[in-house]
């Protein structure tokens, strides 16, 4: 294997690690998860929203934690 030691050397630096089989080993796990979250974008891009999906888009979010006993304004000072 050959590998442009320079490119390793830095990887370690950003990444603190101790050694090149660390670098190589972080490096191709974040390889590993990058390409299968391309892959899964690309999956659910490929595929047509239904119309189920498209009705959730025009609804207007409501946003009810049912903790009316929370006073936030003398929590966090909030006017």
């Amino acid at each position: 294997m050959t590998l442009d030691r320079d490119k390793v050397e830095q990887a370690r630096a950003l990444i603190g690690g101790r050694s090149m089989s660390e670098v190589i080993d972080v490096a191709l796990g974040r390889l590993i998860r990058a390409e299968r979250l391309r892959r899964d974008v690309e999956a659910y891009a490929s595929q047509p929203l239904t119309e189920d999906e498209l009705a959730l888009v025009d609804l207007q979010p409501s946003l009810d934690l049912g903790d009316d006993d929370v006073d936030y304004d003398a929590l966090y000072g909030v006017p």
